[in-house]
């Protein structure tokens, strides 16, 4: 049975970024496909959440292009959006460092993020009217189904900030898909969990790509987490791709090795221990 033929979903061409004179990334280029799950990995500072924040409107490139396949199915040249903007058109991302509304609670955590499907205008709001009221029902269910497939439907009317660690990071991603993305950015998802945790991400990912037709680029340090779901890798240093290919062809790659995983990680996978 021939391999279902995936269609280019982004593109990032040449794309480079300076920050007052030193060039922060060189060159890099990126073609994602429909459905494809790919880890960038590299050294701290390597450059991979200033890629992140170049694909997410965070950053303006200095020199190339992207482009991306909007929720219409429009090709667009995407450079000078806003995050708002690609939110809007289909591009999601969570941060290293958690960016939650601590003081609200989980439920107003996901509706912010559905705030742009809602289908009233501020009279509606102001008057509290009917279609005001079917709205903000529609919009507890879209945030308790979103919930439940996170198993955490019962933390619903909780403070954000009183979560642990490990759910907040879940209440990140649940609200990034609430915007029903075509692409999920995760900027170390995994960070600050232990192995328990590590392992239910995985699953996790694994899962809500499927379950929401997901194409999904991650940064991430843990290597078991990486070769364990990617199907390609790209690994930076210094701003520049050093290496591209599947997590077989990266962890036997020499100048990954040097440059990154290390001459231990070799001797570790050589002895099978995974």
């Amino acid at each position: 049975m021939a391999e279902e033929k995936r269609e280019l979903l982004l593109r990032a061409k040449d794309i480079s970024i300076v920050f007052g004179g030193l060039k922060a990334v060189s060159d890099f280029s990126l073609d994602l496909y429909e459905g494809e799950l790919i880890g960038l990995i590299g050294p701290n500072g390597a450059g991979k959440t200033t890629v992140f924040n170049m694909l997410s409107g965070v950053y303006k490139p200095t020199s190339g292009t992207i482009t991306f396949v909007d929720k219409k199915g429009n090709l667009q040249v995407i450079n000078k959006k806003s995050p708002a903007q690609l939110n809007r058109i289909g591009i999601a991302r969570t941060f290293q460092n958690i960016r939650l509304f601590g003081g609200m609670t989980v439920r107003d955590n996901i509706k912010i993020a559905l705030h742009q499907t809602r289908g009233v205008n501020p009279l509606d709001v102001e008057f509290r009217t009917k279609k005001f009221r079917n709205d903000e029902e529609m919009m507890d269910a879209k945030a308790l189904h979103l919930l439940s497939l996170f198993h955490m439907e019962n933390k619903i009317d909780e403070l954000a900030k009183n979560l642990p660690y490990g759910e907040q990071r879940k209440l990140e991603i649940c609200r990034a898909l609430a915007s029903a993305p075509k692409l999920l950015l995760l900027d170390e998802p995994a960070a600050g969990m232990n192995g328990q945790e590590t392992q239910e991400l995985m699953e996790m990912i694994a899962f809500i790509r499927k379950e929401f037709n997901l194409t999904v680029l991650l940064i991430e340090h843990d290597m078991k987490l990486v070769m364990g779901i990617c199907e390609r890798l790209m690994v930076l240093n210094y701003g520049s791709v050093i290496a591209a290919g599947t997590p077989a062809e990266i962890q036997s790659n020499p100048t990954v090795i040097k440059a990154y995983l290390g001459s231990g990680y070799e001797q570790m996978t050589a002895g099978g221990d995974k």
